[in-house]
């Protein structure tokens, strides 16, 4: 089999991960701040030491406010509903991701609107349009750092100066770059940064989190047992625990943890160098075959996500035509992402997506090549 699905979710992960998550879902036997036993403790440590690796990840200076969410999605719902009221203004990119959109669009419902700056057709965004969408009323720019449709890298640092200028709350969906590329909360001006684990983190499935500068502008998600200040009815203050109701997966953590220190044993240079090379090869071989419409930046310009469409056949039937002749395993469709598409001129199509990670190789990536080139042979043939 050939993975190029890691847009979606990492595979494999190092083997230190499945490790993690084996041996720590059998060691943790209790519960995060919920009893005084060897388990409960040890499941405590696990969690601080995985909060604390991914604080200097990011150049956090407070780990406490780096909260544990179960995915971008739950992270980003809580930067967003936990932040606005009606009456504010938001300003997002074309290239967002429906886990932006639709609770916008819900918050839409409760007087919160929110403005669309449009990219261009390969996904890249002008800083300064999205200085002139904002309004008096502005309190927040959203922006996903790369799009998971064509890869494109946002000018997040550029944007961050903006957000800082005129003295805004700034959103950073790193759901495609976290693990990919350098992320400096500090240097980008970053108040609010979600993240999920099961990417290029390469920890499991129901892991990610929230960077929260400023905890007090933020109302929580979800209420409930905190293992903390039970003696009050009310939501704790203290962090990170006013965001971390109910019990945490403490084993799924730890193994995330173990993702952030391969990626860092193996350098984010190295992963960058590698997955560089696999996307140039792609991106120059798709664009040699006349049948194939390659959208999306040069490779230097993105994370490893390539959209394609191939004259004469659906992006699903291409993609179910590549999984079962060669066991080539991608995604095909929206992704979640009609305004991205819709930016790129594919929402009526979608596109078949190729995305690969650092277990791949450049072999595979020749063989998947070769595999289009079939396909696009067999279509002529027809």
């Amino acid at each position: 089999m050939i993975y190029l699905n890691n847009a979606a979710t990492s595979w494999p992960k190092p083997e230190a991960v499945y490790q993690t998550a084996d041996t720590r879902l059998r060691q943790l036997s209790g519960s995060v701040n919920r009893g005084a036993d060897k388990g409960s403790l040890n499941a405590g440590l696990a969690v601080l030491e995985t909060r604390e690796l991914l604080a200097s990840f990011f150049n956090i200076r407070e780990p406490e406010n780096l909260i544990f969410t179960a995915n971008a999605t739950e992270a980003l719902n809580l930067a967003l509903q936990g932040l606005l009221e009606p009456g504010d203004h938001v300003v997002i990119s074309s290239m967002e991701h429906n886990a932006v959109v639709r609770p916008l669009y819900a918050l839409k419902n409760r007087g919160v609107d929110f403005t669309i700056v449009n990219c261009a057709a390969d996904g890249t965004l002008d800083p300064r349009a999205v200085e002139k969408a904002i309004e008096p009323r502005t309190r927040l720019i959203c922006l996903t750092h790369a799009s998971n449709v064509t890869g494109t890298i946002m000018p997040i640092f550029e944007v961050g100066e903006i957000a800082r200028r005129h003295h805004l709350q700034y959103l950073v969906d790193t759901a495609q770059t976290a693990g990919e590329i350098p992320i400096d909360v500090e240097t980008a001006g970053i108040t609010l940064l979600a993240f999920t684990g099961h990417k290029g983190l390469m920890g499991p499935p129901g892991t990610g989190g929230l960077y929260i500068r400023y905890p007090d502008a933020i109302r929580p998600l979800i209420y409930g047992g905190t293992g903390s200040s039970s003696e009050l009815f009310n939501q704790p203050e203290i962090m990170p625990d006013k965001y971390e109701s109910g019990t945490i997966n403490a084993p799924a953590i730890a193994a995330l943890g173990s993702g952030v220190k391969f990626i860092q044993e193996t350098g984010l240079d190295e992963i960058r160098r590698h997955t560089l090379v696999l996307t140039a090869m792609l991106l120059e071989g798709l664009r040699q075959m006349p049948e194939v419409t390659v959208y999306g930046p040069a490779a230097e310009k993105r994370v490893p996500v390539v959209s394609i469409n191939i004259r004469g056949i659906a992006a699903g039937e291409a993609s179910a035509w590549l999984a079962d002749h060669y066991e080539i395993v991608t995604r095909s469709g929206l992704h979640c992402a009609p305004l991205a598409h819709q930016t790129i001129g594919t929402l009526a199509t979608g596109t078949l997506r190729l995305s690969p990670g650092y277990f791949n190789t450049p072999a595979e990536i020749e063989a998947t090549l070769a595999a289009v080139r079939e396909l696009v042979e067999v279509l002529r043939d027809a």
